[in-house]
């Protein structure tokens, strides 16, 4: 998707704008104080920076707050073929930040994107690590071997994005989609996601980030973890369930853990506030 489809509407569309680096570009929203403690806020697989509307204005009171698209994603979505694993990601979410010349006071990622932020403290030292419903789980089972498979092979066949936004990018399917994460958002938001669904891009995007996933690594050193993570887990998550965070924090030395009742997947999506106030709270700024 380029900038220029994007709705004069969409979240933060004016402070966003193309930010290129030795290898990429990537669309980035930078608010809150110039001057300010600056965070890095993260998405999931398969949305974008949009994601964290509601989380943006509470948090640029007080930091500068930078939301990118991930790699292969909205307005991020081309130019990052091959740089869509978790190793990759990270390092290039490293040099962005550099070509920003920020150092990231705490890192806010919302499922892979909290263990995107992880791999990101073991290159760097950040501060804090706030992980917002965080994907820190493997599959089970035959799933573990026959979904990257699948992914892969979708991202690799000619036309299949394109077949995919057919297929899913109907309104009532996508609201389908949403709810079954736990979170059934309010009209705008469905239509939000309905448009990058429509975007054959980001849908390679998002196929390729899926069928790279390999979290092995990662999980294994969750106890070697020096930086303070908080982990922030729905009880009604249907994706990522609560129970993911409560293992993942058993094994990260000092975790803290938040669990909300009620809520999905995309807590901070439901809420009015999108979860900035407990996430202040977490970064002793409340």
């Amino acid at each position: 998707m380029t900038p220029a489809a994007l709705p004069q509407d969409w979240p933060f569309k004016a402070q966003s704008s193309l930010v290129k680096t030795a290898r990429h570009r990537f669309w980035v929203a930078d608010t809150g104080p110039k001057d300010a403690p600056a965070l890095l806020l993260l998405h999931g697989t398969g949305a974008s920076g949009h994601s964290f509307s509601r989380t943006i204005p509470g948090l640029s009171q007080r930091y500068r707050v930078i939301t990118p698209d991930l790699p292969g994603h909205g307005c991020s979505a081309t130019g990052f073929s091959g740089r869509l694993g978790l190793d990759a990601m990270a390092q290039d979410l490293w040099t962005l930040c550099d070509t920003l010349n920020i150092q990231p006071t705490a890192i806010i990622g919302h499922s892979a994107g909290a263990a995107i932020g992880l791999r990101m403290v073991e290159l760097r030292h950040v501060p804090q690590i706030i992980g917002l419903n965080a994907a820190l789980g493997e599959f089970d089972g035959a799933a573990a071997f026959l979904f990257p498979i699948i992914a892969k092979g979708l991202a690799a066949l000619p036309f299949a994005s394109s077949a995919i936004t057919a297929f899913f990018g109907r309104p009532g399917t996508v609201e389908r989609i949403l709810t079954g994460t736990g979170s059934p958002l309010a009209p705008e938001g469905r239509a939000q996601y309905l448009r990058l669904v429509r975007d054959p891009d980001h849908v390679t995007g998002a196929l390729g980030m899926m069928a790279d996933w390999k979290l092995q690594g990662l999980l294994s050193r969750l106890p070697e973890t020096q930086t303070k993570v908080t982990l922030i887990a729905s009880e009604g998550d249907r994706a990522v369930p609560a129970q993911v965070s409560i293992d993942a924090a058993k094994r990260i030395p000092g975790a803290k853990l938040h669990l909300l009742p009620k809520l999905g997947h995309l807590a901070h999506e439901e809420t009015e506030d999108g979860l900035s106030a407990l996430i202040l709270d977490s970064l002793g700024q409340s």
